[in-house]
């Protein structure tokens, strides 16, 4: 299993030592100095303020409550098939959630579940790091670390093995609390009250390798992360520089006081190894979900049931908005929350309640705070006229049950078939358009609720050429136009020209290997230079 590691980086200047020296050859001291000129010892340069001139201090206050976890599991043979970096853990390099030695293939997958009848594998040894946040024996690691596991051992720093269980664990956040039996453990506490700043000390404690006990440090180099993984809905990572490994993941980051400001979970690493860039779970975020953990509670989060996107520049520039300005809806979930409320695809918003919204990931985190019932206000732009919505929260379902059901997409309510062939095909901005005709939807292999105008060619050169759009995809909503055929689209240029605008947003359904996929794109006006 993969570990992750923060940093502190604390740099000690040795002693400085300045030595007048006579040059040239064959010269002489001045004829009245009685003597050579003493050397003049300098004293060992002062840190800048803030830094300490060792961490050891912190090191043996916080390393007994460290300790490695070491997990049994087996294979799931299922798993070696895929295209990821061969960790099991689906994060493709070169951002990896690395794991700790195991067997005699240290980069074979994490176990299954023990369940899984002839796919089941050969017995791997995994290993991990925690840490303790109670003094009767409560822990916490990674979710991904214990992940399949059918024992989970407990190493301390004094050498005792303990046998631990699973008291609860959240996908979302990758975060598990474990238990061990007995008291009188050294623990650590979260930093609640001070949010650590970018260039702060840090020191990471864990067990790259299964190597255990060791130390790195660095500084916070970043925060408001996110990883392209499902994590980042509802993290915002810390970055550091303390180099952590594989066998890290799951162990703290202090600062310099003591007290832990993230876990450990992810590198950045194209080589498998650390690079100096590794990722923590913040310690408000980490301390609020083990404690519902500890407390036997489900972790629940707000749901709006909306298919969302960033707004880059050109969907900005085609909207008339700032870039990096709100989260984009591209579908809504029929009977959800958000559909209910009035949501509709192409609507921005702009902030949630009461918070400013900068990207998809963003709103997301904000939603996930609310409970069942609970109302959600949004602040949208639609057809850029703002409008404020207020949307009763519902209960999100589990990733897997999303990845199940095909995420949260859903049909839209505008457009219709024709009977009869296709009509003649149009050209719209360098696209070949036509309805979509019944014997059309059967060529094409389109889903019922695919409504639109299909593109059936793609002109060399043209913007449209450049996204990558070809035939068989679809134009559902073309600026503020539902699409049934070419004209709603050409219709839609017209306005986004009158507008003066440099581009006209659009929702596309793209073929993919996956199926059919939708996203809005910003299509130019002009042809491409």
């Amino acid at each position: 299993m993969a570990e992750k590691k923060k940093f502190i980086t604390g740099a000690v200047v040795g002693l400085g030592v300045a030595l007048v020296a006579a040059a040239g050859v064959g010269m002489r001291w001045p004829a009245e100095a009685q003597t050579r000129p003493e050397v003049t010892r300098v004293a060992a340069f002062a840190p800048p303020p803030g830094a300490p001139m060792s961490f050891a201090d912190i090191f043996e206050k916080v390393a007994p409550a460290v300790v490695s976890i070491n997990v049994t599991s087996h294979v799931d043979l299922s798993k070696l098939q895929g295209g990821d970096d061969g960790d099991g853990d689906g994060v493709p390099l070169p951002f990896a959630i690395p794991r700790g030695p195991r067997g005699a293939n240290p980069h074979a997958p994490d176990g299954g579940d023990g369940k899984s009848g002839p796919k089941k594998g050969p017995e791997m040894q995994a290993s991990g790091s925690g840490f303790f946040i109670t003094g009767d024996g409560y822990l916490v690691t990674n979710n991904h670390v214990i992940e399949g596991a059918e024992t989970i051992k407990v190493v301390l720093q004094d050498k005792r093995i303990l046998t631990a269980k699973v008291i609860g664990k959240d996908e979302g956040t990758d975060l598990a609390v474990l238990k061990v039996e007995g008291t009188g453990f050294k623990f650590v506490q979260f930093e609640g009250q001070v949010k650590p700043r970018v260039g702060d000390w840090v020191i990471a404690v864990g067990n790259p390798f299964n190597l255990g006990g060791t130390a790195t440090a660095g500084i916070i180099s970043a925060d408001g992360r996110d990883l392209p993984d499902s994590s980042s809905q509802f993290v915002n990572y810390l970055q550091i520089d303390a180099p952590i490994n594989r066998g890290n993941s799951g162990g703290p980051t202090f600062d310099v006081y003591g007290k832990v400001i993230g876990v450990n979970t992810a590198i950045y690493s194209p080589s498998g190894g650390s690079v100096g860039i590794g990722f923590d779970i913040p310690a408000e975020i980490a301390e609020r979900t083990t404690h519902e953990l500890m407390a036997g509670r489900k972790i629940v989060r707000g749901y709006l049931g909306v298919t969302i996107q960033n707004v880059t520049e050109d969907i900005a520039d085609s909207l008339g908005l700032l870039p990096n300005q709100g989260a984009l809806v591209k579908d809504v979930v029929p009977g959800g929350p958000a559909d209910k409320a009035g949501v509709q695809p192409g609507d921005v918003v702009l902030a949630a309640d009461g918070h400013s919204v900068s990207s998809n990931s963003e709103l997301t985190r904000i939603v996930a705070l609310a409970k069942a019932g609970d109302k959600v206000h949004l602040k949208i732009v639609r057809d850029g006229k703002p409008l404020n919505l207020e949307v009763v929260s519902g209960i999100r379902p589990t990733e897997a049950q999303l990845a199940l059901e095909g995420g949260p997409g859903g049909a839209g309510k505008k457009g219709g078939d024709e009977d009869g062939p296709a009509a003649a095909k149009s050209v719209v901005l360098g696209m070949g358009l036509t309805p979509i005709t019944p014997v059309l939807r059967k060529e094409l292999g389109l889903e019922d609720k695919i409504k639109g105008a299909a593109i059936l060619s793609v002109a060399d050169d043209s913007d449209a050429d450049h996204i990558g759009l070809a035939k068989g995809d679809v134009i559902s909503k073309a600026g503020d136009h539902a699409v049934n055929g070419p004209e709603d689209v050409s219709a839609a240029v017209v306005d986004a020209k009158k507008a003066g605008r440099p581009s006209i947003l659009c929702l596309i359904w793209h073929k993919t290997q996956g199926g059919m996929q939708s996203a809005f794109v910003a299509i130019k006006l002009e042809p491409a230079k």
